[in-house]
């Protein structure tokens, strides 16, 4: 038996065909069956079986597709995960954005911003710890502090060592180290 390559259009179409199930027997070609008609009459059983027999795929044909999703695969992968870091890195700077909106409105009311040791927790609940705020009007944040993209919670510093006259808001990035390139890169809320 010689086969001829299929255009991919025809054999998805074949594929796809091939996948749904045969019309049921009418009750008219079941009665011819009983009446004896031959099994090889067409809308008898066995002719069905054969129509059905002619609209399978061969092996080459599943070859070929399973070919074609993989390459398609190993082309887009890369593209989708590539661009995971960086929306990573963009969740980072907004959220940071967030917080310091929140620390700076902290500040506005209670002349200093939260300490080191009260932390963004500040932001949520009046602060036990250390010196307490004159005027805490909060909670500054409309949900619990979140955490950064890379599951840890942000760094926050205040006297900052990069802002002595501020504070310094930031994330390590995907290794939680400092420094690093890439999505290991620290993302700072200062810059």
């Amino acid at each position: 038996m010689k086969t001829h390559p299929l255009p991919l259009a025809e054999l998805v179409a074949r594929i796809v065909a091939a996948t749904t199930p045969p019309a049921p027997i009418a009750a008219a070609d079941r009665t011819d069956a009983r009446a004896g008609a031959s099994p090889s009459t067409p809308g008898t059983h066995a002719g069905t079986a054969a129509a059905a027999r002619r609209n399978g795929f061969t092996l080459i044909e599943v070859i070929v597709v399973i070919v074609v999703i993989t390459v398609l695969a190993t082309l887009v992968a890369p593209n989708v995960f590539r661009h995971v870091g960086s929306a990573r890195e963009a969740t980072a700077r907004t959220q940071l954005e967030m917080l310091g909106s929140a620390v700076d409105a902290y500040r506005l009311d209670n002349d200093e911003y939260p300490t080191t040791e009260q932390g963004l927790a500040a932001l949520r609940a009046r602060p036990a710890a250390g010196p307490q705020p004159r005027e805490w009007r909060g909670p500054y944040l409309r949900r619990d502090v979140p955490l950064d993209p890379w599951g840890r919670p942000y760094l926050y510093r205040s006297p900052g060592e990069a802002n002595p006259d501020g504070y310094d808001l930031l994330t390590l990035g995907r290794d939680g180290k400092p420094g690093g390139e890439g999505e290991n890169a620290d993302v700072l809320g200062w810059k």
